[in-house]
Parts: structure tokens; sequence; C-alpha cells
């Protein structure tokens, strides 16, 4: 059945006329602060403790704005005779906002969890070129990033914690053994000891 002509304008002034009736609720900003989701995708923070200069972030980044420069330095052996390792040393680490679109690409192939979203989002300024935030700064914006959320009670135990806790308990148990069996021990050489029907030399 074809709708009677005029209906589509009368569905829209109903929600305009439903829409009225309610009261407005306007957030004074910047008095009154937003309540943003948990996953609010403001700014990125670096932790660089935990970057490997591995580069993955600014291959993968579409727009090419992380900017990464190191350079690699020698390490004595860990032990005598050892041989002598290289590894990266981060010189900078920047990210220039002007151009990120803030898809996460960068925080997502991270494998050392270095970089983080904060949900920070004034940072605008009047220079273009302050945009660029270089590595002291994304360590600032690290101190605004939110803990991460509980993990629901019932779902599944990550696998990493579950071999962690296997292993833990087969240790515990593999310790609760020796000891009981060295305990075993000493009483079987106490009662050995005291036992006056075995000779002083140990024959009869």
């Amino acid at each position: 059945m074809a709708p009677f002509p005029g209906s589509g304008l009368a569905k829209g002034l109903a929600v305009t006329l439903r829409t009225m009736t309610r009261k407005t609720v306007t957030e004074q900003y910047p008095d009154v602060q937003p309540e943003l989701p948990p996953r609010t995708r403001g700014v990125i923070g670096l932790f660089e403790e935990n970057c490997t200069v591995c580069m993955l972030c600014a291959r993968e980044c579409p727009d090419w704005c992380i900017y990464i420069d190191s350079h690699k330095e020698t390490v004595p052996p860990a032990a005598p005779g050892g041989r002598e390792r290289s590894r990266n040393v981060l010189d900078r680490f920047a990210i220039d906002f002007s151009l990120c679109m803030y898809c996460g690409i960068c925080i997502e192939v991270c494998p050392f969890d270095a970089l983080f979203w904060s949900p920070e989002f004034e940072y605008a300024e009047t220079d273009i070129r302050d945009l660029t935030h270089e590595r002291d700064k994304l360590r600032e914006w690290m101190w605004t990033v939110p803990a991460p959320p509980a993990l629901d009670p019932a779902a599944e135990e990550p696998k990493e914690i579950a071999a962690a806790r296997k292993t833990a308990d087969k240790l515990a148990a593999a310790q609760a053994a020796a000891a009981a069996e060295a305990e075993a021990d000493a009483e079987a050489e106490a009662q050995a000891g005291s036992d006056p029907t075995t000779p002083e030399g140990g024959e009869s």
C-alpha cells in the first residue's frame, strides 16, 4: 500500500513536536568537562621504556606522521667470554598531530605496548608547527592514560596467566614434595640414631 501524500512531512513534524516538549540539556564547556567514553581517542602517549625502535608504527602509519631517529650502541657481554651485542637507542620519537587521522594503527601494531590512547583532547595550538609533539611531550601524555578496564568476572582466564599459574603450581608441588622427602629422611636418620638395638659401629 502506497503511503498517502504528506505522510513523510507529518512524521517529521511529529518528531519536531516531541522534541520541543523535552527539556534541553547543554553542557557548558569549558566550564563543565564532558564525560568521555573510556576508549576515547584524544592524543597518543609514549611509554619510552617499552620502545625498541622496531619502526613498525612509522612504517604502518598511513599519513607518515611519525618520525623516529635512533643509533646503535654496543653492549658488553653479560658473561666472561660472551659476545658483544648491539642495540638500538631511541634519539627522537615525534608525532605530527596536524597530519594524524587518529586511526590507531600505530597503537595496534606496536608489539611492545609503547603507545597508548589518552582521552585528552585540549591541545590546540595557534602555530601548526607546535602540533608536532616530541618524545618528552608524548611522555607527559602517558600520565593521562586511564587504567585498563577490569576484566569480566565470567570471562575466560587469559592463556598467559593460565600457563604461568600452571607452571607455578608444578613448581610449588615439586618444592613441597622435596621438602616432605627431606623431612622423611631426617626423621629416618633420627630414628636410626636413637635405636638402642643398632650397634655403635653399625655392625653386629
